[in-house]
């Protein structure tokens, strides 16, 4: 598999540098409310690219954190007179529960950051044993950008950049520090963090966001592991900072691969609550829509550029557009896959673990060759659709059928989309020579014998059976 790389800028090759699994990280969220669909699509096409990766038959290591603990989790819990713990758990389950409706495999470990405070101190200590981190006045630690040559190479910025007013989230810390650059290892207890603190060899406080994700990285993956992941907006200061904090620590690189998603946009414009455009699982099941459908659109345009999901007509109607028109091709595929599984009588196990052992895609296979190309789904579902525009499933033979069904399963798979159920229109299975009849007349239709068509048709009628022609082939239903 070829994936485009951050720190490189290219798109290279992806192999675990054990010789046997390939181990990843990926940011997840911060529980303290809902995640919204733009959150969605990075989790998404996270799923894709893991699901990818072990159809193509190489083992995955999948690690994904939970942020339980930041300025926000300990502001929103106050407010809402809950425990840190109370409030982030009930956000966690719900971040679960959308996860599952959306057909995301549930990564191999999930760590959270308030289970590993133990180890982000024991971080700190040694960043600022080597000289990479110091304490301020009011008990406060921060790393020293200064004291890191690297700094800047994936967001390709360089100190001089570094300067107040760069990004809004160089300044995110309102702590005592040396240089505007610098950022919180370990925040002072202040009296709004009310009861959410820890004791630590610098006085009580927590530890500052950037940190937990290398410290659980260390733990779970090591000094150096395949593949670090996550939104764009990422890049800088977060990944950037803790390239700095673990490489100061280990002196190996971090992260082999960088793999960064681009944002959703609604309507053209920046997804934001103020701007009436923020979207949940919930608000659009609410208004109709599937979890399979949402999950369609947020595959349909490849993961470095921007999708943008249009909600609205022009008079301000919220349509949903795209989540309509995803639910039409859905409903297509599973026409079409319906109809290979009953040419084919399928009798074979469909589960995602079963179809990593299907060795020929048949015609589905370029579709798997558009993902393995840089993970790039909407050439992966527009192969699918060209396929399909070449097989007529009641033309095929058994074997070929089970084939294509196979190929079409593993793709499905990949992609994550769970089809609808497709309902046989006959509980009756037609007689061995009713099905001859209607074979031959759609033999005869091919060979454009029109009246031979139109006497068979006749006679499947005078013997109470309907025939329906349909763009894979034709359907038999006994007539009411």
């Amino acid at each position: 598999m070829r994936l485009f790389d951050t720190m490189s800028r290219e798109v290279k090759d992806l192999k675990p540098s054990d010789g046997k699994t390939f181990r990843f990280y990926c940011c997840g969220p911060t529980v303290y409310g809902p995640a919204h669909i733009g959150n969605f699509r990075t989790f998404v096409l996270q799923d894709v690219f893991r699901r990818t990766l072990e159809l193509s038959g190489m083992p995955a290591f999948h690690v994904r954190n939970l942020t339980d603990v930041d300025d926000k989790t300990i502001r929103d819990a106050r407010a809402a007179g809950k425990t840190l713990k109370k409030f982030t758990d009930f956000w966690r389950d719900r971040f679960h529960e959308d996860c599952a409706l959306l057909n995301n495999l549930e990564p191999h470990l999930e760590p959270s950051a308030v289970e590993h405070i133990p180890h982000q101190i024991a971080m700190i200590e040694e960043l600022m044993e080597k000289g990479h981190a110091y304490r301020s006045d009011d008990g406060s630690v921060y790393y020293k950008v200064s004291s890191f040559k690297g700094y800047g190479r994936l967001s390709r910025l360089d100190q001089r950049e570094l300067r107040a007013g760069a990004s809004g989230a160089v300044s995110e810390d309102e702590y005592e520090k040396d240089s505007v650059s610098d950022f919180a290892l370990w925040k002072a207890r202040r009296a709004e963090d009310g009861e959410n603190y820890w004791s630590s060899p610098w006085g009580e406080g927590r530890p500052g966001w950037h940190l937990e994700c290398s410290a659980m990285c260390r733990e779970y993956l090591g000094d150096s592991f395949d593949l670090h992941s996550g939104g764009v907006d990422l890049v800088f200061p977060h990944h950037e900072n803790e390239i700095a904090q673990s490489e100061a620590c280990t002196g190996h690189t971090m992260a082999d691969h960088w793999f960064h998603l681009t944002h959703l946009l609604v309507d053209g414009g920046k997804m934001s609550k103020s701007a009436g455009n923020f979207y949940t699982l919930t608000e659009l099941s609410e208004a109709g829509f599937s979890a399979a459908e949402l999950r369609y659109v947020l595959i349909s345009a490849h993961y470095r550029q921007p999708l943008n999901f249009v909600a609205k007509d022009k008079e301000g109607e919220e349509t949903f557009p795209a989540l309509a028109g995803a639910g039409q091709a859905l409903q297509k595929l599973a026409k079409f896959s319906h109809a290979l599984a009953q040419q084919g009588q399928v009798e074979v196990s469909t589960g995602f673990d079963d179809l990593k052992k299907v060795a020929e895609l048949g015609s589905f296979a370029p579709a798997f060759d558009g993902l393995l190309d840089d993970l790039n789904t909407p050439e992966a579902l527009g192969q699918v659709f060209t396929a399909m525009k070449g097989i007529k499933p009641a033309e095929l033979s058994a074997e070929d059928a089970r084939r294509e069904f196979l190929g079409l399963s593993v793709i499905m798979a990949a992609l994550g989309l769970q089809l609808p159920v497709v309902e046989d229109e006959a509980e009756v299975d037609a007689p061995a020579k009713i099905v001859e009849m209607a074979q031959a007349r759609w033999q005869a239709k091919q060979d454009k014998d029109w009246g031979e068509a139109d006497r068979l048709r006749d006679e499947l009628a005078a013997a109470g059976w309907e025939i329906k022609d349909t763009k894979e082939g034709f359907e038999l239903c006994p007539k009411s």
